[in-house]
């Protein structure tokens, strides 16, 4: 079974969408892995502050099939795909990394460009895989967060147990 890491986000009644997509993830896969929630300012765009997150479990469905899922898990909570791509969203779910794989295919880009880019993914992914290596840089996502110089603050606003205490999570090694 593929290890993966899957960012989540919502800025519009963001702890009902956000806790919605946490519990049809653990109903879809079990057991979560999952970073605290963090409150941050909209990027790209002018917009209400996000909540995001990361979490991981493991799967048996391919790449594709997944993020397939996510975006189904995603239609389900109201996403509009008729919008540009910085505007709000009800809930966002990123593939961030299947296992090692790299992987580069129309509407699949694995590890995801993001990690890299964005502070409120790779915080979030940091916390639960510190010590996990980039499987194209080989550093580990511990240290390019120590490297990230972030423009915005990653302010921790929750757990995910303070959203439902009922999500099966399983502690951070």
């Amino acid at each position: 079974m593929a290890r993966v890491y899957v960012s989540i986000g919502s800025n519009v009644d963001r702890r009902n969408n956000i806790g919605s997509a946490l519990r049809a993830l653990a109903r879809a896969f079990g057991t979560l892995q999952a970073s605290q929630i963090y409150e941050t300012p909209a990027e790209g765009f002018n917009g209400d502050p996000f909540y995001n997150l990361v979490v991981a479990f493991r799967t048996e469905l391919p790449p594709l099939d997944l993020a397939a899922t996510l975006k189904s898990i995603e239609d389900g909570q109201g996403r509009r795909r008729d919008v540009p791509k910085f505007s709000a969203r009800t809930l966002d779910l990123d593939l961030l990394l299947y296992d090692d794989l790299i992987l580069a295919q129309p509407g699949l880009n694995l590890p995801r460009d993001e990690i890299e880019r964005y502070a409120f993914v790779l915080g979030p992914l940091a916390e639960i895989a510190s010590s996990r290596s980039h499987p194209v840089s080989g550093q580990t996502y511990g240290s390019l967060w120590r490297q990230m110089k972030p423009t915005a603050q990653l302010r921790p606003v929750a757990t995910v147990r303070d959203l439902d205490p009922k999500i099966p999570l399983e502690d951070i090694a």
